[in-house]
């Protein structure tokens, strides 16, 4: 088979790598342009560009896809199927006509729940007990194409957003290729149309999201914080300076104001909240790293009675 791919974070890296594993050959990576990363800003290529340069695959990078040469310059390559992952680029119908037997897509949910960007961020912040990985042949809607096959995937109690990624880029990896691997042995791959009942989007992160609202109970905002661990961090304001908090644990009890300071020891920092308290047990100031409670402390003493603020103060 040619198999063309298209994809830009790890999670799409990861689905790659398990497709060449597999020993199926990729004819076409696409993936978005390079882009500043990291503290000094340097332009770095993305995952899937460094596993396609690893492994020699043509590597095309359109800025856009709505340019007509641009297009006609990838559809030259003759494919049978094009794997997409996390691409970063809505395919125009040219594209989705493109391969022989369509355009195939791993989406980190079970859809229809968290249609759209950030499906795994979504699923943590709504306490949600599972979630899971959908192949679907894509269409012109945002991920409402017929579904290949579901797999579901338990979200742990202390679930973060990054542990939950790793653990469906495994699992959309293997079903990616269980399902090339279908399509090569039988010549086509059955979908059936996604219920109309039960369809939640997953809009993108806005950054103002990460700010605490001290007014919420505790398990919200300890779903927040593993939510956003590691993008984009869930905030906080202290003495005026932003405040990272990485980890916490959520605990019953009414103690004052919320955002008050309950307790400041080295086994955390017990914040009350809306209903309950929030012990705040990893955290990082802006410019430094992260650190425990207790070499937080060391370096910033929190005196019990302070107020912290976030997003009403």
């Amino acid at each position: 088979m040619h198999i063309g791919f298209a994809g830009t974070p790890a999670f799409a890296a990861a689905a790659l790598e398990a497709i060449l594993d597999a020993g199926l050959g990729v004819t076409l990576a696409l993936t978005r342009p390079d882009r500043p990363r990291g503290r000094g800003m340097k332009v770095e290529p993305g995952p899937v560009r460094a596993v396609a340069a690893a492994r020699g695959i043509p590597l095309l990078q359109p800025v856009s896809l709505k340019d007509q040469a641009t297009r006609e310059r990838i559809v030259a390559v003759p494919l049978d199927v094009l794997v997409v992952a996390a691409y970063g680029l809505i395919l125009p119908k040219p594209l989705l006509d493109w391969p022989r037997h369509g355009c195939i897509n791993i989406h980190a949910s079970l859809l229809p729940r968290w249609r759209g960007a950030a499906p795994i961020e979504r699923a943590v912040l709504a306490g949600d007990h599972e979630t899971g990985v959908t192949i679907m042949r894509m269409d012109e809607g945002l991920d409402t194409g017929p579904i290949i096959a579901g797999h579901p995937v338990p979200i742990a109690a202390r679930e973060t957003a990054g542990s939950l990624h790793d653990k469906l880029a495994r699992v959309g990896g293997a079903a990616v290729v269980e399902a090339l691997q279908r399509l090569q042995r039988e010549g086509n791959l059955p979908a059936a149309p996604q219920p109309e009942t039960g369809v939640t989007y997953a809009a993108k992160i806005d950054r103002g999201e990460a700010l605490v609202d001290w007014r919420q109970d505790a398990a919200a905002i300890d779903r927040r914080i593993r939510a956003f661990n590691p993008v984009p961090g869930a905030q906080a304001t202290l003495g005026g300076e932003s405040v990272k908090l990485w980890q916490a644990i959520a605990g019953p009890g009414h103690f004052g104001a919320p955002g008050t300071v309950v307790r400041a020891a080295a086994t955390g920092i017990t914040i009350a909240c809306g209903d309950g308290t929030l012990t705040v047990t990893m955290l990082q100031r802006a410019g430094g790293r992260r650190l425990p409670a207790a070499a937080f402390l060391a370096g910033h003493p929190v005196a019990t009675g302070t107020r912290w603020g976030g997003a009403v103060e």
